[in-house]
């Protein structure tokens, strides 16, 4: 079957982890005896009613303070579909959760209480789901059954969210759906108490929504970060070296020209093996080791790239969309683990073009500094060459996190920006 990712965001207290619980509840994707730990639970806190938040905030300090700290995956199946679900923090303290949780998302769905409407969080997660190019956006209008299921004041943030939205530059498809996490309404089926709604509930659009940017990733130009160089000492394997990775792009096939990077070396596929298989092609996302019919100088973090695809850019100098994640500010010319693929080098950012006013989506520039949770584009120069692509024709290899080398924390995840400009 076909796999879903989305993710939910929104502010505090929007119904995020509810609205989670209610779609695993109502489509009968919990165990009994996970069901009894949450009513146990309920219980234990003094709620009047089970509480399905529960479901997904397990962390001690989320279930004391009612809110979402980390990211909580959930995996549940349907006929027609299977899905994991990132389950995001709503704090602008843990934005850079959001980010993680989004980062392979096929579709994001973002909460907005229908009694606040568009709020500076809904614009920020709406920006961050623009900068991570994720191709589906449902906005949730949760606890409409506080305002009567107004259908004025659904019309009305939706013009709201779709003025923002436009605002951003935001590209992806849209869906609307008013809902009440709480009662179900909406959720997995219909509700008699919005009768002015005639479009799909949330479980309909989850199982029907259209994935095609994923079977489009076999037309993409082929990509193949080196992992792992296998080369057993046998005597069964005298003269054996193949190269281990996961195909980012497009479609590998026995007999075809390739081009390593960064080095501009070539040759061509002699055999293609998966574990103990012999394949003549190879499809995204597949992990395969490779062949080739030429001994030549390849290791970790070089790239297989084919002779006749278009080519990615080879560069110390890069320039992306760069989120803060760390409470140490961002320090200009410091000393950083650039990350990518499979490839890791030192860099530095040696300029920041601007940073985005989440307030008023402004560009402020002549920053020399970012904070937790900015948002920025930078000019970034690395000791060797990276290897990369646009962020938008290839999620893995137009993406860069970076690594504090004292601590090891990883500080920042940088997109990089069309034309590198």
């Amino acid at each position: 079957m076909e796999l879903l990712r989305f993710t939910t965001a929104g502010s505090v207290d929007d119904g995020k982890s509810t609205l989670i619980g209610r779609l695993l509840y109502d489509s009968k994707s919990i165990f009994e005896d996970q069901l009894e730990a949450v009513e146990q639970a309920s219980r234990n806190r003094g709620n009047e009613e089970v509480n399905l938040a529960l479901l997904t905030d397990g962390l001690r300090a989320e279930r004391e303070q009612g809110i979402t700290i980390d990211v909580a995956y959930r995996y549940f199946a349907t006929p027609k579909r299977k899905f994991i679900i990132a389950d995001t923090p709503g704090h602008v303290q843990y934005t850079r959760n959001m980010v993680t949780g989004a980062s392979t998302a096929d579709l994001a769905i973002i909460l907005i209480d229908v009694r606040n409407g568009v709020v500076e969080q809904t614009v920020r997660h709406s920006f961050i789901a623009k900068l991570l190019g994720i191709p589906h956006i449902t906005v949730c209008v949760n606890k409409m059954d506080l305002i009567e299921f107004s259908e004025d004041k659904f019309s009305e943030i939706v013009q709201n969210y779709r003025e923002m939205s436009a605002k951003i530059g935001n590209k992806a498809q849209l869906h609307f759906i008013p809902i009440s996490a709480k009662y179900g309404d909406n959720v997995v089926s219909a509700s008699d108490r919005a009768p002015w709604y005639k479009g799909e509930t949330l479980m309909e659009l989850l199982e029907n929504i259209s994935i095609e940017h994923k079977q489009g990733e076999g037309s993409q130009p082929m990509r193949l970060p080196v992992q792992y160089v296998i080369r057993p000492i046998s005597d069964k394997f005298p003269d054996y070296r193949a190269y281990a990775g996961r195909l980012a792009g497009g479609v590998l096939k026995v007999g075809e020209a390739v081009r390593v990077l960064p080095s501009g070396l070539e040759s061509r596929v002699k055999a293609i093996m998966q574990a103990e298989k012999t394949l003549d092609v190879a499809h995204t996302p597949e992990s395969v080791s490779v062949l080739l019919e030429d001994d030549i100088d390849i290791s970790r973090g070089d790239m297989l790239v084919g002779v006749e695809d278009t080519q990615p850019v080879v560069n110390q100098q890069s320039k992306m969309m760069c989120c803060w994640f760390n409470e140490q500010p961002m320090q200009l010319r410091k000393r950083y683990i650039v990350r990518g693929a499979v490839s890791e080098t030192i860099g530095m950012v040696q300029n920041i073009d601007y940073r985005v006013d989440i307030h008023t989506l402004e560009s402020i520039e002549n920053e020399t500094s970012l904070k937790m949770n900015d948002i920025a584009k930078i000019s970034v120069r690395t000791a060797n060459p990276l290897v990369y692509d646009c962020y938008e024709d290839n999620r893995t290899t137009g993406s860069f996190i970076f690594i504090d080398p004292d601590s090891f924390e990883t500080v920042g995840a940088g997109m990089i920006t069309r034309n590198n400009d």
